[in-house]
């Protein structure tokens, strides 16, 4: 099912799946993302959320609290919680109390800089007491490329914040505690080999600065938000969704996070993924809230698709 409308530079998303034989349906829906809301102290190039300081989106209680009954009703075995940067939600502490226990992995993910502050500190702390891992976006260890995607003073900020969660056994060989870290590329390219950009960050951060971490994972952005707004303006949107189009690999879309993973929004709607949710197509195509499941969704359900997921299926695909 296709609900977005794009220009097309290359063949729809359906229509190549159609062509081909293909179908993206549910697996086993293992884990539920929580996007807590857009509030966020960037303001990133390559966001497909548009996330920044001035939007005001933000999941309440009464939502918090929908989400962790689903939790428990549903048996979830993973819970990823994300933003904008959900550090910055006044009522994220209440959410990672309420959802201890509930579920056998719990990822918090961040963009560093917001971990940066006694506030952030203490979150840290809190994630760090209830054995809570870490995925932190952190594209580059080269000051004008990180800057150039992510503003002003983000690489220093990201260090700290980075050389904090190493203190508190984030990373460390030996430790429970996973801390791992996501790449995007800066511009409207294809992220370069995941494993030999991880030997080289993971070869720069320790001779640099000391730091630690387990592993680093390598997406392509997706062409929604800011930063399909920044491809318009360039010019560069044909060309993208054709390299995208190009790169499609079949393998990848056995892997797609949407076979594993059911969303929820700030206001408690439920979509395939985070990139439907930022594009505004609802699971299956239908509005439905949180507290009308009693279950995950069934396997075997088609999912919503859109030109978007070319970014998902392309290469090593997205996971």
């Amino acid at each position: 099912m296709e609900l977005d409308c794009f220009r097309r530079p290359v063949e729809s998303f359906s229509a190549m799946l159609s062509r081909r034989g293909l179908e993206l349906a549910r697996d086993h829906t293992r884990i539920l993302q929580v996007n807590t809301g857009c509030l966020c102290n960037q303001a990133c190039g390559h966001c497909h959320l548009e996330a920044g300081p001035e939007r005001r989106e933000i999941m309440g209680i009464r939502v918090m609290d929908e989400v962790v009954a689903y939790v428990r009703r549903a048996g979830f075995k993973a819970v990823d919680i994300t933003g904008g940067a959900p550090e910055l939600n006044p009522n994220i502490e209440h959410l990672l109390n309420e959802l201890a226990g509930t579920a056998t992995l719990i990822t918090f993910r961040s963009n560093l800089t917001a971990l940066n502050s006694p506030a952030g500190f203490r979150i840290a702390e809190l994630l760090r007491n209830l054995g809570i891992s870490i995925t932190a976006s952190f594209p580059s260890t080269e000051q004008a490329e990180i800057e150039r995607q992510r503003g002003n003073g983000v690489l220093d900020a990201s260090i700290a914040s980075l050389r904090k969660l190493n203190e508190l056994g984030y990373g460390k060989h030996g430790s429970s505690l996973t801390l791992d870290l996501v790449h995007n590329p800066v511009g409207p390219e294809l992220p370069v080999d995941q494993r030999t950009l991880e030997a080289k960050i993971r070869s720069e951060l320790l001779r640099g600065w000391g730091i630690s971490f387990n592993r680093l994972f390598s997406f392509a952005n997706a062409p929604l938000g800011r930063f399909r707004k920044n491809l318009e303006l360039t010019g560069e949107f044909d060309r993208y969704m054709a390299l995208l189009a190009a790169a499609f690999n079949p393998v990848a879309l056995l892997g797609v996070m949407c076979r594993s993973i059911v969303a929820v929004s700030w206001d408690g709607f439920l979509f395939d993924c985070d990139f439907n949710l930022a594009a505004g197509v609802p699971i299956g195509g239908l509005p439905v809230k949180i507290d009308e499941m009693d279950s995950p969704p069934r396997s075997g359900s088609r999912i919503a698709v859109s030109d978007h997921c070319y970014s998902c299926a392309a290469g090593a695909g997205f996971t």
